[in-house]
């Protein structure tokens, strides 16, 4: 998996933004709020994604993630390897922490997205 197919699917997910923020990050955003974050150059391989609680401390185990700069007290995991997840695995992740972020979204952004 490589940056531009992530970026792919994570565009093909509804109601997504991309922002560039601290210069050279590339943040994907539902309703705002940031689910995945890699940076500009992709080089060497780097993507942040939150996940659940319970797989958190699972998953930072792994050669190749380890607990995200900043934001690993939200669980939210720094994967190093692209090699760590087939395919499949990179979209249920990415998608899961769309779904966890836009979960938490006030009522009344979610229907401004879902009148869209």
């Amino acid at each position: 998996m490589n940056i531009e197919l992530i970026r792919a699917f994570v565009l093909s997910l509804p109601h997504v933004q991309e922002d560039i923020k601290w210069e050279n990050d590339l943040c994907f955003l539902i309703g705002g709020k940031m689910f995945c974050v890699t940076g500009l150059d992709s080089s060497p391989f780097g993507l942040s994604l939150k996940v659940t609680k319970e797989e958190y401390d699972e998953l930072i185990e792994k050669p190749g993630i380890r607990p995200a700069p900043y934001l690993a007290r939200y669980n939210w995991i720094y994967i190093e390897d692209a090699e760590v997840f087939n395919q499949e695995q990179w979209q249920y992740y990415i998608q899961q922490s769309y779904e966890i972020v836009k979960a938490k979204l006030p009522k009344k952004v979610i229907k401004s997205l879902d009148d869209q």
